[in-house]
């Protein structure tokens, strides 16, 4: 039986560690470090203590956080078990005192009075009148509760309606308006100027023959608006009668302008410095 050569055994090359592979190879990489992965923390890496804490307010108050253990469990809001309740209360106050000592301020106040409550109970009861029950501590804290939990119920009903803003929006249409002439609105101006000029016209007749005449406003308003019908447009001077002197003259532009005030007719211009015309402002049937 032969048997190897020392020089031959020693003439085998060892196998070389492969330098690439990582020291754990069935672990997962925490992350990636310029591309290459990272199976373990870094020693040197400082984290701040609360750089990746994430704490949710998920109750809306003392009262809020009181409810939810209250329904959670089935119990009967005006038979609190006050110990169980209040065990569990402590339990969430001090994990959050830990973290917001000022949100758990008010949380620290509702915890004194519910050890309060759990100490009056086990007290014996107040002597009181026969005929009359004994005053229960928890009386105040269910009332607060029950109008707590009516007030977060309609809160939600509010909140479950249709919201301006939030759920609909309101519709805005832009309707163009139909094209129709306008006419440049009359001046005082204008008008007072043409009433001059009539004047002026109306002092040329002169006539001596003295007469009373009663003059009514109501017939010349009936005057004007038989002189318009038919007629699409009227000159404003055309409406006047000269010819029967200054007081006719002026009970007729009073009419006109009794007629233009109850929006029976329409005193229009062109344009500017140009003729004035008088029209119906209705088309008879």
């Amino acid at each position: 039986m032969s048997h190897p050569q020392p020089d031959a055994v020693l003439a085998d090359p060892a196998p070389e560690p492969l330098a690439a592979m990582p020291e754990v190879v069935d672990q997962v990489a925490l992350a990636r470090l310029y591309g290459e992965p990272l199976f373990s923390m870094p020693t040197d890496l400082y984290i701040p203590p609360d750089a990746l804490e994430v704490f949710l307010e998920a109750f809306e108050g003392p009262l809020d956080l009181l409810l939810y253990l209250i329904r959670k469990q089935n119990f009967n809001i005006l038979d609190i078990p006050m110990a169980g309740v209040t065990r569990q209360y402590l339990v969430y106050v001090d994990e959050i005192r830990s973290r917001n000592l000022e949100l758990a301020a008010e949380y620290l106040l509702m915890a004194a009075m519910l050890i309060e409550i759990k100490s009056r109970m086990l007290l014996p009861p107040r002597k009181v009148a026969e005929g009359q029950e004994a005053e229960d501590p928890r009386a105040e804290l269910v009332r607060r509760l029950l109008e707590y939990e009516q007030m977060k119920l309609a809160a939600a009903r509010l909140n479950e309606m249709p919201q301006l803003g939030r759920d609909v929006l309101r519709a805005q249409v832009y309707i163009e308006q139909a094209l129709q002439p306008r006419f440049p609105d009359v001046n005082v101006v204008d008008l007072q100027e043409a009433w001059r000029d009539i004047l002026r016209r109306a002092r040329l007749v002169q006539h001596h023959r003295i007469t009373r005449e009663e003059l009514s406003v109501r017939e010349h308003m009936s005057i004007i608006l038989r002189k318009l019908q038919g007629q699409r447009f009227v000159e404003f001077e055309r409406l006047f009668d000269a010819s029967r002197g200054v007081p006719v003259l002026i009970v007729t532009f009073i009419a006109m302008l009794e007629l233009a005030k109850e929006a029976l007719i329409d005193v229009t211009q062109a344009e500017v410095y140009a003729p004035i015309y008088v029209r119906l402002a209705f088309t008879p049937a």
